[in-house]
């Protein structure tokens, strides 16, 4: 459930951003078939690309996890 709830986070910030999966994947410099299946919750995700997500929406691990 932590994977669903974590990709269903990730999308909702991005697309608040204005930007397409493909543009933030790159924005991050990670593989956008990659960051789609983190997106769609599943993939388990490292704590280095999900410091790359945080990074990429301009806000801090913190941020990211709150409310999940």
């Amino acid at each position: 459930m932590i994977k669903e709830d974590f990709g269903r986070k990730v999308q909702e910030l991005r697309k608040a951003g204005g930007l397409s999966q493909e543009k933030f994947a790159l924005l991050i410099d990670m593989d956008r078939t990659y960051f789609a299946s983190v997106e769609s919750g599943k993939r388990n995700i490292s704590i280095e690309n999900i410091y790359k997500i945080a990074n990429g929406l301009n806000i801090s691990l913190e941020e990211l996890f709150r409310g999940m």
